[in-house]
């Protein structure tokens, strides 16, 4: 048994050819390490993984 959990999990969505501009303001918001989880590796082939991490 695991015992007490509280998991939160907000979300919000950024659309556009100028999504990533507004990244490092809403990064800040959690700290200096964060989780980045994604699927199958488009996101290191279109290129996006590399700006993210940056």
């Amino acid at each position: 048994m695991l015992g007490n959990i509280e998991f939160s999990n907000p979300t919000k969505l950024y659309f556009g050819k100028e999504s990533l501009q507004y990244l490092n303001e809403e990064l800040s918001k959690y700290g200096t390490n964060i989780m980045l989880v994604y699927g199958g590796g488009s996101i290191k082939k279109n290129g996006i993984y590399n700006q993210v991490k940056m």
